[in-house]
């Protein structure tokens, strides 16, 4: 039992490797150990320590529990003309065509205005889409993007991110890019078109660029540090789902009720 355990967990490693595009190389060099002990973690054959899990939960973005728990994952799906199926195994995240198309002008708008900043990097992308979607929820009560995002170590994480990203990727929309910000990996996103602007209303599109003044010039550490501090991400519970009425909650540094009331 325990080795089929570790062999399963291996798999799921490997999964979650291939899915963030890192090489065994790579990624054994972001955990600090050969590549020969990561394939080795990958087939089951050398079991993983604590501290390897830490590394991984934080490479990933996801939970140090969800990890380790083989009985379910998480699967995002874009939803097509058919209606997907769901095994019991899985929870299950469909993503609607309307919402699908807004997350992907929301993206390309952010990515065309400060995209290229030096420290506009994946995790930095979470943080700026959390915000843009929770202060828009607080403010208007309905939902911009609407995406899901999980309480983990770094901050609010949109579990829909990946599976778009490499819609768009496919579609050529946009470009991954493989780097380093100072001695830390970093992926960029660049964009190969202009967002369509006849997508986004005038209220979203203020909601968008006041987060983008606020907090696009902070690196991952520092806007992780201070999506830890607004009241949704406080008051989940590591690896859940963060709450969008629990917006209202919020204290008066974070929350949009003392911005004026330009509505349209």
């Amino acid at each position: 039992m325990v080795v089929n355990f570790y062999k399963k967990l291996g798999m799921r490693i490997r999964a979650l490797r291939e899915q963030a595009g890192y090489s065994q190389e790579k990624l054994a060099d972001l955990l600090k150990i050969s590549r020969v002990s990561l394939s080795q973690i990958e087939t089951g054959d050398r079991r993983i320590n604590a501290e390897e899990v830490a590394k991984l939960s934080k490479i990933f973005n996801v939970a140090s529990d969800i990890l380790l728990d083989l009985k379910k994952d998480i699967k995002v799906v874009l939803e097509k003309k058919t209606k997907p199926t769901k095994t019991k195994s899985e929870i299950r995240i469909n993503i609607p065509q309307k919402n699908l198309e807004k997350f992907k002008e929301v993206l390309l708008y952010i990515l065309n205005k400060v995209g290229s900043k030096p420290n506009i990097g994946e995790s930095v992308l979470y943080k700026l889409l959390y915000f843009i979607d929770f202060n828009y929820y607080e403010k208007y009560e309905e939902q911009l993007i609407g995406a899901t995002y999980i309480k983990n170590n770094y901050g609010p994480t949109p579990k829909e991110f990946i599976k778009i990203i490499e819609e768009m990727e496919t579609q050529k929309e946009i470009v991954k890019v493989e780097g380093k910000y100072f001695q830390y990996p970093q992926r960029k996103y660049l964009p190969l078109r202009t967002p369509d602007l006849s997508r986004l209303k005038a209220n979203e599109l203020r909601i968008i660029d006041d987060v983008l003044e606020k907090v696009s010039n902070m690196n991952a550490a520092r806007i992780s540090e201070y999506s830890h501090n607004d009241v949704p991400w406080l008051t989940t519970d590591d690896g859940e789902i963060i709450d969008y009425e629990s917006v209202f909650y919020r204290t008066s540094e974070y929350s949009m009720r003392s911005y004026s009331e330009e509505d349209i």
